[in-house]
């Protein structure tokens, strides 16, 4: 079989790059062994443009938030499901610190935030001690909806190999690779966490973090919105709510852990005041990068053999615009926005 591209996982970065080449009409093959623990298929979905005790926008966020709000719209007319909606974000001020830097980034023109003012609104579900602000729009993504949905669209096109990639196997040809009995012009890893040290990218400077998330019941709460207070309660149907998250730089193992849903439940029932029901806990560990910027590219040593991943917790967001991207690059030789691209990291990886 000789392909375009051949593709090492199909989380959202390999899901959203495979769909922006196969619409530049490139011959995709996608290998996936389907991980339930991968890092999208554990996450909320949720892009919010703050972040931090600061209040700050996150990068690119201007940028970032209409073309993921466009693209999954794209995507989910082809795959016949809404996988994407905007919505708001409730955030319940933890402190009276939290309040204060909330009023000043408001003060200081923030698009994206505004106070409540009504908070008694709120009082009937949650204890509400510091006031509340919204934050608008946020978008948020069914990841299972857009995962599984592609994955058979990829089946039906005859694009997916479902089983275990070996690094080992791989061969650089003249113009391209060799693994197994297909042959591609490039190689592109998309495959998350299980990236972090082939040999092709083991010397960029990926962080990896662990976060976990129940999944919980609550009758009675609306689903109308996003509700934070230190953990995020997201809706996701039938009265349920995924809980979460953490960051775990420190873990021993990627499984859930006691710990962290004693300390979700401790923190529920000191703010919601809705009985809940805890269906599922679930775990991941996150391919990050140390300067929080995504690695997205061809090896400057070995260009037949390329990269989308580091994305942190912010998979939802760069994914679209950056699989856009290196589609770009791959078909038409546009350039990559340069602080994502691995080309900041050319004398490491040379070296």
């Amino acid at each position: 079989m000789h392909i375009d591209y051949l593709i090492v996982g199909q989380g959202i970065s390999g899901s959203l790059l495979s769909y922006y080449l196969l619409q530049a009409g490139a011959n995709v093959l996608v290998i996936d062994e389907c991980d339930p623990a991968s890092a999208s298929r554990v996450a909320s979905g949720v892009i919010n443009p703050v972040t931090g005790r600061r209040v700050v926008t996150t990068w690119m966020i201007d940028e970032l938030l209409p073309f993921a709000i466009n693209a999954y719209d794209e995507i989910g007319r082809e795959l016949g499901r809404e996988i994407a909606a905007e919505t708001s974000m409730i955030n319940f001020h933890t402190s009276e610190q939290m309040q204060s830097s909330w009023y000043n980034r408001i003060a200081e023109g923030s698009e994206y935030i505004s106070n409540i003012n009504d908070v008694d609104a709120y009082s009937k579900h949650f204890h509400v001690s510091y006031g509340a602000g919204l934050t608008f729009p946020c978008l948020q993504v069914d990841l299972n909806l857009l995962l599984q949905g592609w994955r058979q669209r990829l089946i039906d096109k005859g694009c997916l190999l479902e089983e275990c990639f070996d690094v080992d196997k791989i061969q650089i040809s003249n113009g391209g690779i060799v693994y197994n009995d297909v042959t591609a012009e490039k190689l592109i890893f998309c495959n998350g966490v299980n990236g972090f040290d082939n040999n092709y990218f083991r010397k960029l400077p990926f962080t990896l973090n662990k976060g976990e998330a129940l999944i919980i019941e609550i009758e009675g709460l609306p689903p109308s919105a996003i509700y934070k207070h230190g953990i995020s309660l997201v809706p996701i149907g039938d009265n349920r709510f995924w809980a979460g998250s953490s960051f775990d730089w420190a873990y021993d193992h990627p499984h859930p852990t006691d710990a962290f849903r004693a300390d979700v439940e401790n923190a529920l029932r000191r703010w919601l005041k809705l009985p809940y029901k805890v269906l599922e806990h679930k775990a991941a560990i996150r391919p990050g990068s140390v300067e929080r910027r995504p690695f997205v590219g061809l090896h400057p040593a070995f260009p037949s053999i390329g990269i989308m991943n580091g994305m942190g917790t912010k998979g939802c967001s760069l994914a679209p615009y950056f699989a856009h991207e290196f589609a770009g690059l791959l078909t038409s030789g546009k350039k990559i926005n340069p602080e994502a691209d691995i080309a900041r990291f050319s004398k490491l990886l040379r070296s």
